[in-house]
């Protein structure tokens, strides 16, 4: 089996930028995520999930709002010119930006690297970290 491309690790320093947060797309949460963002948020799940997720076939997302740093895009319901619930944040989001779209090539991990100014500086994380975080493991 060949190694991967990283195989001598990635570099990656969350600076808090929001990057990540104004990607439009889904964030995936399961149900232990949504007790401890309820937790976090000192809501009963069913208040959370009523206020903060939509239901997309069988699995759940966090809902998004126009951006309050630039409207003409979607952020996170929960990015308020920082994350409001960083400590509880979903594993998505914790393992970011180690998803297998970024990890594919050089060229997917450049891109990541020019949507997030923390792509390719700070902590380097070795292979079988990124291997963790790409499982849902972990966090960086």
């Amino acid at each position: 089996m060949t190694a991967p491309w990283y195989a001598d690790g990635l570099r990656f320093s969350c600076t808090g930028c929001g990057a990540c947060c104004l990607i439009e797309g889904h964030v995936w949460v399961d149900k232990e995520e949504i007790a401890r963002l309820a937790e976090h948020l000192e809501l009963s799940t069913d208040d959370f999930g009523a206020k903060y997720l939509r239901r997309i076939g069988r699995k759940y997302s966090l809902i998004e709002i126009r951006s309050r740093d630039d409207s003409t895009k979607k952020a996170c319901v929960f990015w308020d010119g920082r994350c409001t619930v960083y400590d509880a944040r979903p594993r998505q989001c914790r393992t970011f930006p180690f998803w297998h779209e970024n990890l594919e090539s050089p060229e997917t991990w450049q891109e990541a690297a020019e949507l997030s100014p923390g792509v390719n500086t700070g902590r380097l994380y070795q292979l079988v970290e990124i291997e963790n975080l790409t499982r849902g493991k972990g966090g960086t």
